[in-house]
C-alpha cells in the first residue's frame, strides 16, 4: 500500500468506481464516489444458528477476536490502533463484558443473546462482526474513527448502532450504561428489520433489496441520466433472477 501511494494512482484508476469492502476516510486510493459494500457473510449458515425471537439477551457486552497480534504487533500499540488492547486491559475482569480470544461454536447464538457486539477496528477498520451484529439484531458498538460504513440510504447506521471514538475506548462501561434503555429498545426495532438484514447479504439467487441489488443502486446513481428515467414507486422492478440457471452460480 505504501509503495502504491509512493508511485501514486494511475490515471485510470483515478477515474475508476472501486466497489470496496466498507470504506476508510481519507484513504488516498478511495476518493469520493467509491461504492463500499459489506464482506461476504454466508446466509445459509447464519440462518441455521437462529434462536427463538423472545430469547432473554442476558450478555450485556459480547466480543469474541484477537486484543493483540502477537506475531506481527507483540505490544499491541499498532494493531487495531491499541483500541483492542485497551478493550482487554481495563474490561477482562468487568462482569458486563463477555470478551474472549476462544471463538466458541456458540459464537452466533451468543450474539442473539447481547445487547452490544464490539466492533472495534482491526488492521482495518472494518470486520465482519457488523454484519453479523446486524443479522443477529445485537447493536453494533462501532469503534473505528475513519470507517466509511456501506449503503448509507439503506441502513441508518446512526439509528441502529453506537459509535464510540478510539480514544474513548476505556470509558466504554460508562458510554454503555448511560444508555437509556427506550434508545436501546428503538435501536433493537430497527435491527429487527428484515430489509435491514437483507441489504447486507448476498444470497444465491439474489434477492430484491439484498446487498447486490444495492451496489447496482451505487452504480446507476452515477449514470448521467435524468431522474426521469428511473423507475418510480410502485413501477415493476426488473427481475435480477430470470436470466439463465448457469447465471446465478458463483464465479
Amino acid at each position: 500500500e505504501e509503495k502504491a501511494i509512493e508511485r501514486g494512482i494511475l490515471p485510470l484508476l483515478q477515474r475508476a468506481t472501486l466497489v470496496q469492502t466498507f470504506g476508510q476516510r481519507n484513504h488516498v486510493c478511495l476518493k469520493e464516489g467509491s461504492i463500499t459494500i459489506p464482506p461476504y457473510a454466508p446466509p445459509q449458515k447464519m440462518q441455521t444458528h437462529l434462536i427463538p425471537d423472545k430469547t432473554p439477551r442476558s450478555i450485556f457486552v459480547y466480543f469474541r477476536g484477537l486484543f493483540y497480534d502477537v506475531g506481527n504487533d507483540p505490544e499491541g500499540g499498532y494493531y487495531a490502533r491499541g483500541a483492542r488492547a485497551a478493550v482487554w486491559e481495563n474490561f477482562k475482569d468487568n462482569p458486563l463484558f463477555d470478551i474472549s480470544t476462544e471463538h466458541p461454536t456458540t459464537y452466533y447464538e451468543d450474539m442473539q443473546r447481547a445487547v452490544f457486539c464490539l466492533c472495534p477496528l482491526g488492521w482495518a477498520p472494518w470486520s465482519p462482526r457488523l454484519v453479523e451484529a446486524v443479522i443477529f439484531g445485537c447493536i453494533p458498538v462501532i469503534i473505528a474513527d475513519d470507517i466509511v460504513l456501506p449503503f448509507a440510504d439503506a441502513i441508518p447506521w446512526e439509528e441502529i448502532g453506537v459509535f464510540v471514538d478510539e480514544k474513548d475506548v476505556p470509558n466504554l462501561d460508562t458510554i454503555l450504561t448511560s444508555i437509556p434503555p427506550e434508545v436501546i429498545l428503538r435501536k433493537q426495532r430497527l435491527l429487527a428489520n428484515p430489509s435491514m438484514k437483507q441489504a447486507m447479504l448476498f444470497p444465491q439467487p439474489a434477492q430484491p433489496g439484498d446487498a447486490f441489488h444495492q451496489v447496482l443502486n451505487g452504480l446507476a446513481r452515477k449514470l448521467p441520466h435524468d431522474k426521469s428515467v428511473y423507475l418510480k414507486p410502485g413501477e415493476r422492478v426488473l427481475n435480477w433472477t430470470a436470466g439463465p440457471v448457469g447465471d446465478l452460480k458463483p464465479w
